[in-house]
């Protein structure tokens, strides 16, 4: 017996396409601020479509470490990956955020 399902349009169009992969290297604003309180805070403020991967931490010198964010953005959204940009900027402690990679995920 097969059993089939009629596809809604919202369905088959999720389906088609893909996410995109962003790669931001954060940097705070003092050696003091706590990465792992940060990371919460890029969390909480991230739009509900948009999710992080993972985060890494990355030493930069004298006991400053980057913060390294892989966020997934949906394809279909114009505009997002600034939204995502300025939102992390307006974080209390962070200092500046440089995009170094953007690939179809």
């Amino acid at each position: 017996m097969r059993l089939r399902r009629t596809i809604t349009e919202d369905e088959r169009r999720y389906s088609l396409l893909a996410n995109v992969l962003v790669s931001m290297k954060i940097f705070p604003s003092d050696i003091t601020i706590d990465l792992n309180q940060l990371k919460q805070q890029i969390e909480k403020n991230l739009p509900k479509d948009s999710s992080i991967k993972k985060f890494v931490e990355e030493p930069i010198a004298f006991g400053l470490n980057a913060l390294i964010a892989h966020i997934l953005i949906p394809e279909d959204k114009p505009g997002e990956l600034e939204k995502i940009e300025n939102t992390i900027r307006k974080i209390d402690g962070v200092s500046n955020i440089e995009t170094f990679m953007v690939q179809r995920w």
